[in-house]
């Protein structure tokens, strides 16, 4: 028994997010170029810095397409789930990456600090290179950001993030850069040090989000899915309201009591009308199965301890 949604939406959902980062990736290196010229042209550690950031932002678009890949493979006899957890995987390698890109990054600000220099040569076509850069960061970002809530994409999520991280990286260099042209070098590796702050901030939040899917955290509140359950016909009661996966490949599993007088064929209908609801109450789930059991003592008492617990 259970309900499952057809794999046609959902490759056809993968396929979409990946034209999207195909866009974000030449984007990306565009500006990942700009930046890391520019920067070591003019020997500035914020302005190569904040390329090496944009640089690991295209990395994380390749990783993105190699893990969509193994995604769009349909269910095996060694994943009978599918593999959707493979876009998990690879949201959880973006948050590595950045993590060595804050390393990097950090590394090559301290050095500075310990000897500025005269800092880097600063002129107009500085502010002309970082001010293109930031406007192109700004619309990937937003593009971003839109299509992972159309796709509920968490790999389109987590990159918007690392871009959006870059535009605020790239403002804070940008007033860098108005320091060092009034005189003040030692503000080009203080901003190589925000700029890591940041992006470790980013890497965090990216496995953090990546840390929940693979930990089957709860996706669907139980207290939901049993007010659709008990509007369905024919059921007296609901528990063990379980539920698991990434953001758009949700799978539920409910125990729902019916009358211990009915028959095996009118539970079995009972069941199929709990499956079909949930299935449709939730956009995200894609798989749902309904466990049957009678209403007596025994399971009055299971559902009323749920609901004790607040787990109802």
């Amino acid at each position: 028994m259970g309900y499952v949604r057809p794999r046609e939406g959902a490759v056809e959902r993968i396929r979409a997010v990946r034209r999207v980062l195909w866009w974000v990736l030449f984007l990306n290196l565009a500006v990942a170029s700009a930046k890391l010229v520019y920067g070591l042209w003019i020997d500035s550690v914020s302005v190569t810095a904040d390329g090496f950031h944009s640089l690991f932002d295209g990395t994380s678009n390749i990783i993105g397409l190699l893990g969509l890949g193994l995604a769009a493979r349909p269910a095996d006899s060694d994943h009978p789930y599918g593999h959707t957890k493979y876009e998990t995987f690879a949201s959880a390698a973006i948050g590595a990456l950045l993590l060595f890109a804050a390393w990097r990054v950090g590394s090559a600000a301290f050095e500075r600090l310990q000897d500025p220099g005269a800092g880097p040569a600063v002129d107009t076509l500085s502010f002309v290179v970082m001010t293109v850069t930031l406007a192109v960061n700004l619309v990937v970002t937003f593009v971003e950001r839109r299509a992972a809530r159309r796709l509920g994409s968490e790999i389109l999520a987590a990159d918007a993030r690392h871009t959006a991280s870059d535009v605020m990286v790239t403002l804070g260099v940008i007033g860098g850069l108005v320091a060092v042209r009034l005189g003040y070098p030692i503000a080009d590796p203080v901003l190589g040090v925000v700029v890591a702050v940041f992006i470790i901030i980013a890497a965090f939040r990216v496995l953090g989000e990546a840390g929940s899917t693979l930990a089957d955290t709860a996706r669907v509140r139980p207290a939901a899915v049993n007010a659709v359950v008990l509007g369905v016909d024919g059921v007296l009661g609901c528990h063990d309201v379980r539920s698991r996966g990434t953001g758009t490949d949700v799978y539920v599993d409910l125990h729902v009591q019916v009358d211990s007088g009915v028959t095996v064929g009118q539970g079995h209908e009972v069941a199929e009308r709990v499956e079909r609801a949930v299935y449709d109450a939730f956009d995200e789930v894609t798989d749902v199965i309904a466990h049957l059991e009678p209403l007596d003592a025994y399971q009055k008492g299971k559902t009323a301890a749920q609901e004790e617990r607040g787990m109802l």
